[in-house]
């Protein structure tokens, strides 16, 4: 579990813009669209695919990416269940307030727990913002054999310790609002299934 809080005599400060004006001038829905799944199952390249489109629909979006965020964000985070918890605990929380400013978030994390992705849900449950699971569902045989980053060799050869899928396990969401095969689909039609998606919720045009 996160530990507790430990901010004292603090007071959330509303601003004088609501939402509702928000979504009027952008023209659009702030939304997280968490994006989980095995190393290699292709989380990252549908979210850049799926950015690319909603760009060029004139759509605000940002992709908060595994890696990148443990550059800066989570740079003091390693890889125990501990840690991860908190790494996704940041990035949920940094996730509700890109969708409270009405960007489409895509979070790509390999967010291996479940538990994990269920705070997540209800931090923006909450806010009353909206929160899709996607599942990049690859069979892990088919993860390692892509091994963009040479991590299963390294896993396999004990390099690398506390690996999802190898040495550490992967709890696969139960109802995932949008499910993609990456290994049966082509790129674009997984970027343009979550486009979907989003225009069947009313979060865009």
């Amino acid at each position: 579990m996160p530990a507790m809080s430990k901010s004292t005599n603090i007071t959330w400060h509303d601003g004088d813009v609501p939402r509702e004006q928000r979504i009027k001038q952008l023209g659009h829905n702030g939304a997280t669209l968490w994006l989980t799944g095995l190393s290699g199952s292709g989380k990252s390249t549908v979210a850049v695919a799926v950015e690319k489109l909603l760009l060029g629909r004139g759509v605000n979006c940002y992709r908060l990416d595994g890696d990148n965020v443990r550059h800066g964000l989570c740079d003091n985070l390693g890889f125990s269940a501990e840690d991860r918890a908190e790494n996704i605990r940041r990035v949920g929380e940094v996730a509700k307030l890109f969708a409270d400013a009405c960007v489409v978030v895509l979070a790509s994390f390999v967010s291996p727990y479940r538990a994990d992705r269920d705070r997540v849900r209800l931090l923006h449950e909450q806010a009353g913002l909206t929160f899709a699971e996607v599942y990049i569902d690859v069979p892990l045989e088919v993860a390692e054999q892509r091994d963009p980053k040479g991590l299963y060799k390294k896993a396999r050869a004990g390099e690398i310790k506390n690996f999802t899928g190898i040495d550490d396990p992967y709890e696969p969401p139960t109802e995932p609002e949008l499910t993609l095969r990456t290994a049966e689909m082509s790129l674009d039609d997984s970027a343009r299934a979550i486009v979907d998606f989003l225009q069947h919720q009313g979060i865009i045009l």
